[in-house]
């Protein structure tokens, strides 16, 4: 990230605050004495609005000498994902312009440190370069954001937060051709060796060898066989807890022998999202020096039609024994990533994250502006919803009831896939996910219904969002202080 933030703890007088011709003016409404009052109060009358209205729709004015002003009404009653949401659109009518340089203006006394976090966050993620192969693409770069009418604090945790999101949004946009699970296994080595994380891989020849038969059963469809677990650690620094967090890394997605229609199949480059969303949150959670052993495990592969490919009614037995009637071929993730929370849980650790873009379920029943949750543990799922709230990512919580898995019995094997009579496909996943835990292990199932929103969500202008780095960092540090 080349953006550079500076304070200025006192606020210039106008004819200073000219000199930059982009600005965010946030406000206390209450205040009757704040610069360019005038040209505020004449643009709301124009338009028909009130100063209250500026807590919930931004507001612009332009100055004599051609400076724009985006106004936002400061409140301390709004939540995270609502604070996010309106700076986002002050942001927004600004970076039109492409501005190199913006001053963001505090006017409350005692300003709650949330709007200085959020406001930086919110203007710095949004000016981060994301892939674009146009040939005529020119990337003009936000050098400097100038905080003003605040002295200065630690930013730490807010810039390592935006480098975990634009990580995620950077693997997940990029097309599939330019990240099979090889290339993206060198991405992986390279972050590892970047960020000093313990790097072990486990390639279809071991995973073979070891009975991971529910992993092998869709990598076994690819040529080359390059599907791979990847398990990366991260030590901190007088920390006893270790949290594991698992991602579902399918680069790509054709639904195997079950294969999808063409409208469902397009972007299906994004179902790797899941272990974008737990690199970033590595990332964060090492550049913010997050006091938290974490354990993350990639499961990484294609899935492919093919001869060799796995199809329904075959039989295939994981890691942990069991045995699974494949009944889609379409319901790969869960396979891939029932061996792998296995891997994950045999190390012991406090409690496990799975995060995943599993099933179309969660995304009828959640839309694209929350996620989903289901826990073996409700104090867990309790604490992830908190964690949602916090963290302006939202989170809802669905039950893990044990006879929901009545719908999975077989005749011929130890559990289904899956069953094609519909119903709760997301609870039936987590209650087939769940079998593969072992330890009585805590473990929190996230399946990212709102990683793509078309216009962005929250604090995220892209429709690619990142959702669940912000989470992920929340959770981490609720599991930290309990």
């Amino acid at each position: 990230m080349n953006t550079k933030v500076e304070f200025i703890k006192n606020i210039p007088n106008e004819q200073a605050l000219k000199k930059s011709l982009h600005h965010i003016m946030i406000i206390d409404l209450a205040s009757k004495k704040y610069p360019f009052a005038t040209e505020l109060k004449n643009k709301l009358k124009r338009v028909g609005k009130k100063l209250s209205d500026l807590n919930k729709t931004p507001v612009t004015t332009e100055l004599d000498n051609g400076s724009i002003i985006s106004w936002i009404g400061y409140s301390s009653e709004l939540s995270p994902f609502k604070m996010h949401s309106l700076i986002r659109k002050g942001f927004n009518i600004l970076s039109q312009e492409k501005p190199t340089e913006i001053l963001i203006t505090f006017l409350p006394k005692n300003i709650d440190e949330a709007w200085v976090d959020a406001s930086v966050y919110v203007s710095l993620v949004n000016s981060q370069a994301l892939p674009n192969h146009k040939k005529d693409v020119k990337v003009i770069e936000l050098k400097k954001i100038f905080i003003v009418g605040v002295k200065k604090y630690d930013l730490s945790k807010t810039l390592a937060l935006v480098n975990g999101n634009t990580l995620t949004r950077n693997l997940t946009i990029t097309p599939p051709n330019n990240l099979t699970p090889t290339i993206y296994k060198a991405k992986i080595k390279q972050l590892a060796k970047q960020h000093k994380w313990v790097y072990k891989d486990y390639s279809m020849t071991q995973l073979k060898k070891m009975g991971a038969g529910a992993f092998v059963a869709v990598g076994q469809g690819s040529e080359p066989e390059d599907a791979i677990i990847v398990h990366l650690k991260y030590t901190a620094k007088n920390s006893k807890k270790t949290i594991a967090l698992v991602g579902k890394g399918i680069c790509f997605d054709t639904g195997g022998h079950n294969l999808k229609p063409a409208k469902y199949m397009s972007g299906m480059h994004e179902d790797m999202n899941g272990s974008a969303v737990v690199l970033g949150i590595l990332q964060a959670a090492t550049e913010s020096k997050l006091q938290v052993n974490i354990d993350c495990w990639l499961a990484i592969a294609q899935n492919h039609i093919g001869p060799k490919a796995y199809k329904q009614n075959d039989v295939v037995t994981a890691l942990n024994g069991l045995t699974i009637e494949i009944v889609h071929t379409d319901a790969e993730g869960r396979m891939v990533l029932a061996d792998t929370l296995t891997m994950a849980s045999r190390k012991k650790p406090q409690a496990i994250i799975d995060f995943a873009t599993l099933t179309g379920c969660m995304h009828v029943a959640m839309g694209d502006r929350y996620s989903g949750v289901i826990s073996n543990k409700s104090d867990f799922a309790c604490m992830a919803v908190g964690a949602g709230v916090e963290s302006g990512e939202r989170i809802a919580s669905f039950p893990y009831d044990e006879d929901y898995e009545d719908d999975l019995e077989s005749q011929i094997a130890d559990i289904k896939q899956c069953n094609l009579e519909g119903g709760p496909d997301h609870i039936h996943a987590a209650r087939f996910l769940g079998r593969f835990v072992e330890n009585n292990t805590p473990w929190l199932h996230v399946d990212l219904s709102s990683s793509n929103r078309k216009g962005g969500l929250g604090a995220i202008s892209s429709d690619v969002n990142g959702f669940g780095v912000g989470f992920g960092i929340k959770i981490l540090e609720s599991i930290i202080k309990k």
